[in-house]
């Protein structure tokens, strides 16, 4: 994780000085964040800034506070949350954004170099499921630690999450639980996956009701075992867009009929229909929800996730259609197996 520390340096130090700190960084980015003697924020510097100081005759000698851009870019502390605002740093081409308070003190920084964003939700990824259709590779192993690839499958998934600033992440467990535990007892990535064990089979969404603590107000549920390259900061951007209550990732499901259908009223033919193409949305399983429609969820119950979307449609709450329309792969046979596993080798 970035030491925000690294990149603060005061205005009274040299540039001599702030080379040989930003000489130390690992990697990019190589950008020193200037304060004043209070603390507060006054200015920017590159490695880019320093060299051409000194080409233009500035003395290593020099103060920070000489070659300084006191032109920069920030967020205030308000902002922290605003996935908007973060992605239009990162079209600036922003690598380190500060985050100051009032009193332009830096209180965080946000790494978009490392990180795609930070996305200010909870997830929870269900892998209880017993994957009986791909047996016999799953009577030993739970289906989410396959490998496709190098990797298992449900690691694709939570490294994805990780890589759009999601620190909090939990995964709910049920069929050879002691192995996924035992897969998560370190940290991923600097993150701590947290597990929770479900008593029973609760359906594609009762087990979440045993994720003891959410920190964020959304909440992204999906199926463990898919394999997917969905961008998750335009899905939630979405979902604030619209202030819906649940919002649906789906899939295009084109169905073509190589036959003329008969548009029929009785016995008697109204029309023809020539080899009809028919363009549906499935169901991706990944969901994004308000954490107030959680309490929909009945305690210690079967329930799936149709059920809440059937629920919360009832009751006139707002539930959206996401299109999807990059990979998406369930892993749930043989099949599918292996087309991920020619995918991912064609990725790399």
């Amino acid at each position: 994780m970035l030491d925000g520390n690294n990149h603060i340096i005061s205005k009274d130090k040299t540039l001599l000085e702030a080379l040989s700190q930003i000489n130390n960084f690992p990697s990019e980015p190589l950008v020193l964040f200037v304060v004043d003697d209070e603390n507060r924020m006054v200015g920017t510097l590159t490695d880019g800034d320093s060299r051409r100081a000194l080409i233009s005759g500035v003395s290593v000698a020099d103060r920070a506070e000489k070659i300084m851009h006191r032109n920069f870019n920030y967020l205030s502390l308000s902002d922290i949350d605003d996935v908007k605002k973060i992605k239009q740093q990162k079209e600036l081409k922003m690598k380190l954004v500060p985050v100051l308070d009032e009193k332009m003190h830096i209180v965080d920084i946000i790494d978009l170099y490392k990180y795609k964003t930070r996305l200010p939700l909870d997830a929870v990824l269900m892998a209880g499921g017993k994957g009986e259709r791909l047996r016999p590779l799953t009577e030993k192993t739970p289906k989410p630690l396959l490998k496709v690839g190098d990797k298992c499958i449900i690691d694709h998934n939570i490294d994805r999450l990780i890589s759009y600033g999601v620190k909090n992440i939990s995964v709910t467990v049920n069929y050879l639980h002691e192995q996924i535990e035992e897969h998560y007892q370190e940290l991923r990535n600097g993150v701590k996956i947290r597990t929770f064990r479900e008593p029973k089979f609760l359906g594609t969404i009762g087990s979440v009701k045993f994720v003891e603590s959410f920190y964020n107000d959304t909440i992204l549920v999906m199926n463990s075992d898919l394999f997917t390259n969905i961008d998750y900061e335009d899905f939630y951007l979405h979902f604030q867009q619209y202030d819906a209550e649940m919002s649906v990732a789906a899939v295009p499901y084109n169905i073509s009929i190589p036959y003329g259908i008969l548009d029929l009223d009785g016995r008697n033919i109204k029309g023809l229909l020539e080899k009809p193409q028919y363009n549906y949305y499935a169901n991706a399983g990944i969901y994004l929800i308000k954490r107030r429609a959680l309490n929909k969820i009945p305690d210690n119950q079967f329930f799936n996730a149709t059920d809440l979307i059937e629920k919360l449609i009832s009751e006139n709450k707002s539930v959206i259609r996401y299109p999807l329309n990059g990979t998406w792969i369930d892993i749930g046979n043989p099949q599918e197996y292996q087309r991920a596993q020619e995918l991912v080798r064609h990725l790399k």
